[in-house]
This record gives structure tokens, C-alpha cells and sequence, in this order.
């Protein structure tokens, strides 16, 4: 290969033949004529492109390399399957609040079936960052605020997305992005700086990382951030002497979107030449999109700057992700026209997608049994979600689109509700007379859907918000609704957590209804009538108020904790909020009542050094409604040589409970399961005296308890 060659190896260009919605995400980038493109892909000058335009697309492009091009090395189509390809599940958080990783793997499966048959060798997910603060918008990608939810979902996506051969024409590779601490951007600034210790970076940030890798992803995503002073894209203790020497991470690294250019606006490269060595040397084997691995590498190389070894080593692993994908055995084994309709929207996957939406959604009040809904009760569904093909499938979705979703009103009378729509506003702006003839249908009406939230275009990349709050022309509309008097059941569209307030803070039920994908008013009717009781539980903190971010329920302690009640003088609290969450991690309700009892710790609570600890609790459902709930173990290590977490969960378990029914849900906890990053930055446990709480959520009491560890 000469030196152009293998640097083409290392190029990964945007789609010249898109269309649809990635042109609107992919940035305009280098080279928008196809017939330009398929000769630049002839001549060896790239490795692939992403986002393109299906199997018609990818064949010709692949036909011309496979049947002109010296080498013919076979091309890598990519795209960013993020949560469903033609058929949408709900996004990644929404998903997240299941608790289910099950779950998430079966949709990862299926959206690797849809997108492999339409040609697509490589997904640009899981994105596994965690988000601790709701400003920042990509919080909807992940898995929320916990590591070992994220972790967990992390894995679970990887399997899923990989299935059992890479070489699979149903298969896709994984890329677990964004490495690393992209989700620790200060004041939830996308693209911001991030500044955070080697402990917290290892005790938060890298896991969900980690846990992917071992579960066999075999290629990871370099991030925007700097992460203390060094951009991650040039930054080699992050790409190198961590993720090669000390993980020994096997796969392929690739630069985000211009991530290696963006290092001169970043102010440590000169020009696009330098931007180049620098990512390269760190350990970016792919450039995306920026196209200056293909300008510069050779020139680099020739000139000393980078040494030909390494860029052997580079091409050798795109060379041998392309073998594992069963590329070189056959080029075309996901390109067929044919197969990419057949297996499009499939029975089975919207099914699936509806089943995966229901369990997404969490009921956060419930005052007086008002969910479900009667069919015979007359139902005034208002508010600028209420009707419409509009903002249902979501944010980061290339090939989904809404007019094949099911809408709100449709879904309400798919389930059998009698219902009237009124929009009452835009999703941030009045409409002219709306709130009257919100008014008028809610006094017509016996109960108020109140359909409010945000559009899918305020969460995503570089969707930051200041004040993660309703929008006034919104909340307005609640408030005139609420005079009415009537029962009001919010609707809430979100991408991240919000801050409710006023009206839709104290209506009578609040369903968090996230962005669901393609069956979204099917699940929601499903939910509303009680066809299917709500199982979610939140997998990001509610706060009070925006100034509180960022906030998660696994804060350290202080010395000048804020006791039970009024707030007392020279205390951690706020002069407007608790140092609480307004809805906590992990809260969710049922339509039954469950209570918590009979907590048992065996061995007289003794957890041997070399041994394991039984804890259970008894959980019963004392009300009339069947009910799934998610039971969780949460500890706390009061005195330790590094401050520790106020809580931190460490397993959950999902319960059916039938009216009346009582199960002893029972836990394991080992020594390995109290690990933390020690004074040495490395992986400890201390004997000591621990905390325990089996709990409905992170500020739930639950029933609690004491154990020790010994020696």
C-alpha cells in the first residue's frame, strides 16, 4: 500500500448521497457530489462513509471499489443508529428508565437487524456518557446519572448492536462514545470544558466504558472535551497509555465529527497539518469528516513526524474491524435492496417498539387514583403535543421520520378514549386565542390530558439549556387550565429532566412520556386506560429548581449537612430549594400501592472478606391493581480513607405483584461490590461498618439496615 493509500484507509467521509434528515445533522463537510465521491473511494482516498442513502446507494459505491480500485479493499458504511433505524424506540434515557437492560438489548438487536440489511456495517452508539447535568442536552442519548444503571445499559447495547459474529448480515459494530467525560461539560455546556480528578474520571466516567469493551465492543468514539487542559482527541494518556496499555483495548478509535480540526480552535494545533499528528500520535487511528488524515498523513510520515510504524499499526486495525465484519469475505453481505424493505417496520419490531415505549414511561403522581382513565370519561386532550406528526420519534434519528409515528390523539383512541384536541399553545410561543379554546375544552370536559413539554429539537447536540423549565407560553396554558378546576393529567414530553413548577408540578397525575419513538400514542393509551400498568422508574434526578445543577442523588456528604426540616443557619442548603430532588432517581409509581417490610441480613450481618451477604425485604402490594415494580439496593459507606457517595445503587430487581401479593426479594452483595478508587487511585475496599437501604428510589426510605465487613 502506498502512504496515500493507507491513509484513505484511515478517512471516513459524510455521505455525498444522503438526504432526508443527515443532511440536516451532518454538518457541510468535504465532497457533496456522489460521482466525485465514488471516484475518490476508487482511487483509495477513503475508508467509508456514514449517514448515506440505503443499500442502493451503498451497492454502487461498492460495486465501483470492488470492481476498479487497485486494491479493492471493501468499503465500511456507517450511520448513527442510535435508538432505531426505520422503526424508532424511544430514545436512549427514555429507555434507560425501564430498567431493564433486556430490554435494551433486544431493541439494539433490532435496530442492527433493520440497519444491517439496509447495507450499514457500523453504528455510532451506545453512548454511554454519564449525565449529571440536565442542562446539557445530550443527557438524552444516555442512560442517565447512574453508573451502574449506565454501565449495564452500556453492555447490554453493545451485545445488541453486535449480536453473536460481527460477520452477521444482521450484525453491527458497536462505538461506545464519547471517550471520555464528553457528559462532565461545565455549566452543561455541549462542547465545553471538562475538568475533573483521575478518581472521578474512574469512578464515574469510565465505567459504563469499561463494561462495554468487555462486553465485546470493538470500536470507541473520541470526544469534543478537553479533559483537564488536553483536548480527549489529542489527549494520550487517554487514547493510549489507558485505553491500549492498561485496558488493552484491541479495536478502533475514531475522532468525532471534525474532532481532530476542531483542535485548532481548541488552541493547541497551528493549522490542520499539526491538528493531524497530534490526534494521530494520541491515538486516533479514524479521522472523520475533516478529511485531514488523507491531506496531511503522508506528508507527516515522509517528513518524520509521524512514524510509518504507527500508521501500519492504524490500517491494521481498520483492516481487521473490516475482517471481523466479514467484509473481505463478502463486500456486499449487508448490501441488498430487496432485504432492506423486507426488513423494514416489520410486525414484530413495531411490536416490540411499542412494548419497549410502555415500559419507558413513569407515573410521577398519582393523587387519589386518578390514572387510569375511565373510556367513558370525557377527555380534553390540550397542549401543542396533543395531536399532530410532530415530535414522536425524537432527537438523533437519520432514517425514522414522525408521519409514520403514531401520534397522541391517535393512540388515546386506538386504546378507546372519547377524547377533543386543543393545542392551547406552541411548544414557546402563544397562539392567538389558544388558551380560550383551552379553556372552552376543559370546562366541556370531565378530565384534562394536558400534553406539555419539550419539542424534540430542544434536547440533542448542542441543545443546552439555561433554565430546564417548562417554556412560558406552556406553562401559561397550565395555569389558566388549572383554574378550571378540572382533574389535569400532564403529558410530559422531555429529553432531559425538568424543573416543574406551579400547575404541572401539582397536577393530579404527571406522566413522563420522554420521546417514545415510533409507537409512542399507542403506549401512552396503553398507559392512560390501564391496559398496561406503568413499570418505569426514573434514571435522572427531577430537581426543584435549574440552579441546582448539576445535581444526582450520589453526592458526597459535607460537614455542614442540611438536617431533617426548616433549613438551620450555616447548613449545605439552598436559600430556594432543599438539597434535594424534587423527583428522585429511581422513583416511580405504580397503579398498585406497595409497601416495604421484614428486612433480613444474614450471616448476623457479617460479610466475610472472602465471602458473600444475603439482604432481603419483603415487598407487597397492598392495593386493587396489578403492579411491576423495581426494587432496589441502595448502600453507603459512612467512614472510608476517600469520602464516599450519601448513597449508591448496587443492584435492583423487577417484581410482578398481583393485587394482594407479597414476595421476599432477595439480594447478593460481595467485597467486590464495595470497591472504590482509593488514595492511590487504584481499585480498594476497606473493612468497615455499611449503610443499607432496599428502597423504592434514591430518597426513598424503604426498610434499612446495618452490615459489616470483616477480614
Amino acid at each position: 500500500m502506498t502512504l496515500e493509500e493507507k491513509a484513505g484507509q484511515l478517512t471516513l467521509l459524510p455521505a455525498a448521497w444522503s438526504g432526508g434528515r443527515a443532511t440536516a445533522l451532518n454538518p457541510a463537510g468535504v465532497g457533496h457530489d456522489f460521482d466525485a465521491q465514488i471516484e475518490d473511494a476508487v482511487a483509495g482516498r477513503l475508508t467509508g462513509v456514514f449517514n448515506g442513502n440505503g443499500a442502493t446507494m451503498a451497492r454502487r459505491m461498492q460495486t465501483a471499489v470492488m470492481k476498479r480500485s487497485r486494491l479493492k479493499i471493501p468499503l465500511l458504511f456507517a450511520a448513527d443508529i442510535i435508538h432505531g433505524h426505520r422503526t424508532i424506540f424511544p430514545t436512549p434515557l427514555a429507555e434507560a428508565a425501564s430498567f431493564d437492560p433486556m430490554l435494551a438489548e433486544r431493541t439494539a438487536r433490532a435496530a442492527a437487524f433493520e440497519a444491517a440489511g439496509a447495507g450499514i456495517d457500523w453504528t455510532f452508539a451506545p453512548m454511554v456518557d454519564i449525565g449529571r447535568d440536565q442542562r446539557w442536552g445530550r443527557v438524552m442519548e444516555g442512560a442517565g446519572e447512574d453508573v451502574l444503571l449506565g454501565s449495564l445499559f452500556a453492555a447490554a447495547r453493545s451485545r445488541g448492536f453486535q449480536g453473536h459474529s460481527l460477520a452477521a448480515d444482521d450484525a453491527m459494530l458497536a462505538c461506545v462514545k464519547h471517550f471520555a467525560a464528553y457528559g462532565a461539560a461545565e455549566a452543561g455546556l455541549d462542547y465545553n470544558t471538562v475538568d475533573v480528578s483521575e478518581r472521578t474520571l474512574r469512578e464515574v466516567y469510565l465505567r459504563p466504558f469499561k463494561a462495554a469493551f468487555d462486553a465485546g465492543a470493538m470500536s470507541t468514539m473520541a470526544s469534543f472535551n478537553e479533559l483537564s487542559g488536553v483536548p480527549a482527541t489529542a489527549n494520550r494518556w487517554l487514547l493510549s497509555d489507558l485505553l491500549r496499555d492498561e485496558w488493552k483495548f484491541p479495536g478502533l478509535v475514531v475522532s468525532d465529527y471534525t474532532g481532530d480540526e476542531e483542535l485548532i480552535g481548541q488552541g493547541i494545533a497551528t493549522d490542520g497539518r499539526d491538528a493531524a499528528r497530534l490526534a494521530f500520535l494520541a491515538g486516533v487511528d479514524m479521522s472523520m469528516a475533516s478529511n485531514l488524515y488523507m491531506l496531511h498523513l503522508p506528508g507527516l510520515v515522509r517528513d518524520g513526524a509521524v512514524p510509518l510504524a504507527t500508521l501500519d499499526r492504524s490500517v491494521r486495525r481498520v483492516l481487521a474491524t473490516k475482517a471481523l465484519l466479514g467484509l473481505f469475505d463478502d463486500p456486499f453481505r449487508r448490501i441488498d435492496p430487496r432485504r432492506e424493505r423486507a426488513r423494514s417496520r416489520r410486525p414484530a419490531t413495531l411490536a416490540l417498539a411499542r412494548e419497549a415505549a410502555q415500559k419507558s414511561i413513569v407515573l410521577l403522581r398519582n393523587e387519589r387514583g386518578l390514572l387510569p382513565l375511565a373510556k367513558t370519561a370525557r377527555v380534553a386532550v390540550v397542549g401543542p403535543f396533543a395531536s399532530g406528526q410532530h415530535d414522536l420519534i425524537g432527537g438523533w434519528c437519520v432514517y425514522g421520520d414522525d408521519a409514520s409515528a403514531i401520534d397522541l390523539a391517535t393512540g388515546l383512541r386506538n386504546a378507546g378514549g372519547t377524547i377533543t384536541t386543543t393545542a392551547g399553545s406552541g411548544v414557546e410561543a402563544a397562539l392567538p386565542g389558544g388558551i380560550a379554546a383551552a379553556v372552552a375544552a376543559a370546562q366541556a370536559a370531565d378530565v384534562v390530558l394536558l400534553a406539555v413539554g419539550e419539542s424534540q429539537d430542544m434536547s440533542g447536540e448542542a441543545q443546552s439549556r439555561a433554565e430546564i423549565v417548562l417554556p412560558a407560553a406552556q406553562q401559561a396554558l397550565a395555569e389558566a387550565v388549572a383554574a378550571t378546576g378540572k382533574p389535569i393529567v400532564v403529558i410530559l414530553k422531555n429529553g432531559r429532566a425538568l424543573a416543574l413548577s406551579g400547575a404541572v408540578a401539582n397536577a393530579g397525575a404527571i406522566l413522563v412520556t420522554w420521546q417514545l419513538g415510533s409507537e409512542t400514542g399507542n403506549a401512552i393509551g396503553d398507559i392512560v386506560y390501564g391496559k398496561v400498568s406503568p413499570s418505569a422508574r426514573l434514571p435522572i434526578s427531577f430537581p426543584f429548581l435549574s440552579g441546582q445543577e448539576p445535581y444526582h442523588y450520589d453526592h458526597k456528604p459535607t460537614g455542614r449537612a442540611q438536617p431533617p426540616g426548616p433549613p438551620q443557619p450555616y447548613k449545605a442548603h439552598y436559600r430556594e430549594a432543599p438539597n434535594a430532588a424534587q423527583f428522585p432517581f429511581g422513583h416511580g409509581l405504580t397503579y398498585g400501592e406497595i409497601a416495604y417490610s421484614a428486612l433480613q441480613i444474614d450471616g448476623d450481618g457479617k460479610l466475610a472478606w472472602d465471602g458473600a451477604i444475603e439482604i432481603a425485604a419483603r415487598v407487597t402490594n397492598i392495593g386493587t391493581r396489578a403492579a411491576e415494580k423495581v426494587v432496589q439496593l441502595y448502600i453507603n459507606d459512612p467512614v472510608a480513607s476517600v469520602t464516599r457517595p450519601v448513597r449508591e445503587l448496587k443492584a435492583f430487581r423487577k417484581v410482578a405483584l398481583a393485587p394482594g401479593a407479597s414476595v421476599l426479594v432477595r439480594f447478593v452483595l460481595r467485597r467486590e461490590d464495595l470497591t472504590f478508587i482509593g488514595m492511590d487511585l487504584k481499585p480498594t475496599v476497606e473493612p468497615g461498618v455499611f449503610n443499607l437501604w432496599v428502597a423504592p428510589s434514591a430518597q426513598g426510605m424503604g426498610v434499612s439496615g446495618r452490615f459489616e465487613l470483616v477480614r
